[in-house]
């Protein structure tokens, strides 16, 4: 394909660098250029029609055209457009939504500190973890354990806590201090027979071995993901959480959940904390909290950490840490706007309502001969694809069958994410039980076109 001209696609190629994406691929084949979003749809600038099935990334939960935090934004612009919390500074904006994300919080919560990602937000608990520490005079307690197939984000920090070899490869990642531990997937991770209460059992003997290995005195913290998302919408297995928990405090380590796609709904409840059982020092949020809109991110804590940071900035002088946009009164607004409408129109109850017909939809595929396992929770899901159904076998991951998968969806018009080779679901919150349908009706054919190669190529069992 060739780009001549001033389109969006040849000047997108003349000047920007795309994120998880070949480039040199990129190159040949360009871009899909979206223009405007309604609702849950999105349009490119042909005028074709896509229903967004995952929310942009995980993230625009009152989908692509709310008004009202455009409203709030611009409201924001022309009182107070720009102002920083360094040095004793703040502002209203910035103090309201604080209050507010304190009252939401399911376990007790003492402070926020704000960044603009979850990358940011993530990078910033690696380095409360290590300065908690150092104020409490442990200075060799410092190692963090993350699980393979998580994903906390893209910053030096934020990319080692990340389980996900591309992440790290020839970025010279992870950096020290940062290990990694089982990925919690019983469906492609247990022993013969091994039942998801034995799977879970075995992980958390695992975790525990490897801190007795590492030293006790030497880890840290545990982060983890309610329901991994990149790794593949991984939710996890009965009792997982409660015996990791237990491991976690038997050896007085923090405990880090990162409610960046898990918040404010997707799971049914307003975190995947309570959708799961969790009780953590630190929660991390994102994405949902401005529906996207605007970048912003949160750091909740305990009062026990909040101390410790007192306590160590006395010494010091100051806390040096933080970000010239920490709690920008614009996305500040539009957060704080976020949350009333999820209030008002009850999204909570909405997502309740709605999640049924998904999750049911989706299990609807697993008959399908191409698919292996479907699980979700709420309003997120995976349906992962295998070459054969009995041994479960994969496909090879040069094949990049999840790949085509995504690209027959769009071509149906359903923008979904592949996942190595599962398919992740996490539409906007306000989706419809009818434009659940939708969604569903456009993943099928692609499934079939899907099938229908691999049998070509002779890819896929019988």
């Amino acid at each position: 394909m060739a780009f001549v001209g001033n389109s969006a696609a040849s000047r997108d190629i003349a000047h920007m660098i795309h994120p998880y994406t070949n480039l040199k691929v990129h190159e040949t084949e360009g871009p899909t250029v979206i223009t405007r979003g309604e609702g849950v749809f999105i349009y490119d600038d042909t005028g074709k029609q896509y229903l967004e099935g995952l929310a942009g990334l995980w993230c625009a939960s009152l989908g692509f055209s709310e008004p009202r935090l455009a409203e709030a934004a611009y409201a924001q612009m022309k009182k107070l457009p720009y102002y920083h919390i360094f040095a004793a500074k703040s502002h209203d904006v910035g103090i309201d939504l604080a209050e507010k994300l304190l009252k939401l919080a399911p376990v007790p919560m003492s402070k926020v500190f704000f960044a603009n990602s979850g990358s940011e937000a993530n990078d910033t608990v690696v380095k409360l973890v290590w300065y908690y520490n150092n104020a409490l005079g442990r200075p060799n307690k410092k190692k963090i354990i993350a699980r393979i197939k998580g994903y906390h984000g893209v910053t030096v920090a934020a990319a080692s806590l990340t389980g996900l070899p591309n992440n790290h490869r020839d970025f010279d990642l992870p950096i020290a201090n940062i290990i990694h531990t089982d990925c919690p997937h019983h469906y492609r991770f247990q022993q013969a027979g091994e039942t998801e209460e034995q799977f879970a059992t075995r992980l958390a003997d695992n975790l525990d071995k490897l801190i007795q290995k590492e030293g006790p005195d030497t880890v840290a913290a545990f982060i983890a993901e309610p329901v991994m998302g990149a790794g593949g919408v991984l939710v996890p297995p009965k009792t997982y959480f409660e015996k990791i928990q237990k491991v976690i405090k038997k050896y007085d380590m923090l405990f880090i959940a990162d409610e960046v796609i898990c918040g404010f709904g997707r799971t049914g409840n307003m975190f995947g904390t309570e959708t799961f059982g969790l009780k953590p020092d630190m929660m991390v949020v994102a994405k949902a909290l401005s529906s996207a809109y605007l970048p912003i991110s949160g750091v909740m804590m305990t009062e026990k950490i909040y101390q410790a940071l007192l306590t160590e900035s006395e010494k010091i002088g100051t806390f040096g840490h933080g970000y010239t946009y920490s709690a920008h009164p614009v996305a500040a607004a539009v957060a704080i706007e976020t949350l009333k409408i999820y209030e008002e129109r009850d999204i909570l109850g909405h997502v309740k309502q709605v999640m049924g017909r998904m999750q049911t939809g989706l299990r609807r595929f697993a008959d399908h001969p191409l698919v292996g396992e479907v699980r979700g929770v709420g309003l997120i899901g995976a349906v992962e694809l295998v070459a054969d159904k009995k041994t479960r076998q994969p496909f090879d991951p040069k094949l990049g069958v999840g790949a085509y998968l995504a690209k027959q969806a769009q071509e149906h018009g359903v923008i979904l994410r592949g996942l190595a080779d599962s398919i992740g679901f996490c539409p906007p919150l306000i989706i419809t039980e009818a434009e659940i349908d939708i969604m569903l009706t456009r993943f099928g054919k692609a499934l079939d076109d899907t099938y229908a190669m691999t049998r070509a190529r002779g890819l896929a069992a019988a």
